[in-house]
């Protein structure tokens, strides 16, 4: 007996030239789509790996240069001072050193707070004075160990306290005396004992005594009293002068805060500058892969329904060739006692079983052009796995888009051919 499905079997085989080239037809049709999408999925793809590198590069970039103004301003050491509010600065820079004096408890104050912008507080007090046992005038610091801001971990001290009857000593101080380590020597009546003896600077460290900080208030007749507070800037995003006094202000407002210009500001200025290179090239290397991608975008909006249009039109020609060549086989079957909807479904199941066959066909090679052509023009190349993952929806699409449209393609041929009278057919023949 023969079966609707005997007969669908041997309606594909009774034209196999057509079937193959229906079954090319949705191929090529699934693949422009699918490739399409492929292409533009990969150039985001691509997009988003060379942007994500850039900002990489960017990244260790600046790392890199915030290490090396950390490296500089320690190795340049303290960049801060806090000075009286009635310090003219004026004086100060004509002297270096300031003339008015505050009390030693502001450093103490600034230990206690949550200080964000400076680290290692360093109070001294600091004047030029008469050195009468040789006979030269000399700048004497009094200075002690760095205050600890108690809401952070201990760092590393920058300076090294003088001792309670040490003295260091600059290099013009101890070279004409020819000093060494362990002598004693005397200043305004006090006795000391020689600590450390700098190398030559060039500066005026080199005519320089540093005695301990309650010491030198003794003898300057100073007692509790401190004249700048040496503290080191922390790296900052941006300004940090302006951060640094607001938050000292916020504190002291009896003080006011400079910087020593250093390399290090320098260096910041440089890393700020390079930031702001690389984000604008990488904000122009966005702007131009977005661009690219609408240009391609646009081009797949004309192209791919143009290609699925040809090959819906080429579907239905196709059908409409077996159903003009086979009217008198349908009249037949119609007289056997075919219905119309048998006969349709006759030509439908042929249309679906090219749509699957050329559905699964035209996604693999749409997926497999798609990735070759998008790594010829992007460069570089992806996993497949990834690929599929990133196109899986579209993929699902349109395996239920290939036999939709190939039986749309078919339907108005097919539907005209099972409408046909039998009985006209065969008085024709």
């Amino acid at each position: 007996m023969i079966t609707l499905r005997h007969l669908v079997f041997r309606e594909m085989l009774y034209r196999r030239g057509r079937l193959l080239l229906g079954i090319l037809s949705v191929l090529v049709a699934v693949g422009s789509f699918v490739g399409a999408f492929t292409l533009l999925q990969l150039h985001e793809t691509r997009t988003q790996t060379i942007l994500q590198r850039k900002e990489q590069e960017l990244r260790r970039t600046l790392e890199a240069l915030n290490d090396q103004i950390r490296r500089t301003m320690l190795s340049l050491g303290f960049n801060v001072v806090i000075l009286p509010k009635d310090q003219n600065l004026a004086d100060f820079h004509a002297e270096d050193f300031a003339a008015k004096d505050m009390p030693e408890e502001y450093v103490t104050r600034l230990a206690r707070s949550k200080l964000i912008t400076i680290r290692h507080l360093l109070p001294s007090l600091q004047q030029k004075i008469d050195w009468p046992e040789i006979g030269r005038r000399i700048i004497l610091i009094g200075t002690r160990g760095e205050a600890p801001l108690l809401h952070e971990d201990p760092k590393q001290s920058m300076s090294q306290p003088v001792p309670p009857g040490g003295i260091v000593l600059g290099y013009e101080l101890h070279r004409d005396r020819g000093l060494k380590l362990g002598d004693q020597v005397s200043l305004l009546g006090r006795q000391f004992t020689v600590q450390r003896l700098h190398d030559e600077r060039g500066n005026k460290d080199d005519i320089t005594a540093w005695i301990e900080l309650s010491v030198a208030q003794d003898l300057l007749n100073k007692k509790g009293r401190i004249n700048a507070i040496l503290a080191l800037e922390c790296f900052c995003e941006g300004p940090a002068l302006p951060q640094v006094r607001r938050e000292i202000a916020g504190i002291l407002p009896e003080t006011q805060v400079i910087e020593r210009s250093s390399e290090a500001l320098t260096r910041s200025e440089a890393r700020a500058q390079v930031e702001a290179d690389g984000k604008t090239r990488i904000e122009q290397e966005r702007q131009a892969r977005i661009r690219l991608q609408r240009e391609r975008e646009r081009f797949a909006a004309i192209l791919v329904p143009l290609v699925m249009a040809a090959c819906a039109v080429w579907i239905g020609l196709l059908t409409f060739l077996d159903t003009r060549e086979r009217r008198l086989e349908i009249a037949i079957l119609r007289a056997l006692g075919l219905g119309t909807l048998q006969v349709l479904f006759i030509f439908l199941a042929k249309a679906l079983v090219i749509g699957l066959i050329g559905g699964l066909l035209g996604v693999a090679a749409g997926v497999l052009a798609g990735a070759q052509i998008g790594t010829a023009l992007e460069g570089g190349s992806v996993a497949m796995a990834d690929l599929l993952r990133s196109v899986a929806a579209v993929l699902g699409f349109s395996l239920l888009m290939a036999p939709v449209l190939s039986i749309a393609a078919s339907w108005i041929p097919a539907l005209l051919a099972a409408q046909q009278h039998p009985a006209d057919i065969l008085r024709e023949a």
